[in-house]
């Protein structure tokens, strides 16, 4: 019951039914008329996290939310999670395929959080916040998602080690020797 980083969150009504969670992994081409997957995704994010807003008890404004309140929607987030995060007391901890089912909790898996912090944080300040009052770049949430990430790679057996980037291959022009002239006389 693993769970791909590249796993969407989705909310249809997330204040009267938070069970409405959908969870899509499917990938449409984009037309220059449509905006695109991500731009999609990124609206229903926003969307997502002011309805939040609104049913927070008392209700907040945007201009008053922090990266506490951000912590506090990842954390109600994992409740709709499918990747299982096995405690250190479990036999299957740090076995990426377990043989056997255990009573662990899902969890929501740390790439889908990430990606979905990324998107609110660009979603903020499109939508007029300043980017240093951007609570999604919060230095508490910052560490909240390096946590999870550690502890869920513990935990799965899964690295999240940053893949290094293919560089091309440096011309060595300068470094190669220049050819001598001919000697004089011969043709």
């Amino acid at each position: 019951m693993e769970s791909s980083n590249s796993e969407s969150i989705s909310f249809n009504n997330i204040g009267n039914s938070p069970t409405a969670m959908s969870v899509s992994n499917s990938s449409s081409p984009s037309s220059s008329t449509a905006p695109s997957r991500y731009e999609n995704q990124k609206r229903r994010d926003w969307n997502t996290f002011g309805q939040y807003l609104k049913n927070h008890r008392p209700p907040l404004s945007l201009s008053r939310c922090s990266g506490a309140h951000v912590l506090e929607f990842l954390r109600y987030l994992d409740q709709f999670g499918k990747t299982k995060v096995h405690t250190p007391i479990c036999p299957f901890y740090g076995h990426p395929n377990p043989p056997a089912p255990c009573p662990c909790p899902l969890r929501q898996a740390w790439g889908s959080l990430d990606a979905l912090i990324g998107r609110l944080r660009a979603a903020f300040e499109e939508n007029g916040g300043k980017p240093e009052a951007n609570p999604f770049g919060a230095r508490a949430v910052r560490l909240y998602l390096r946590e999870v990430r550690d502890l869920q790679s513990k935990a799965r057996g899964v690295s999240y080690e940053k893949k290094k980037r293919k560089r091309p291959p440096q011309q060595q022009i300068q470094s190669l020797p220049l050819p001598l002239p001919p000697p004089p006389g011969a043709a």
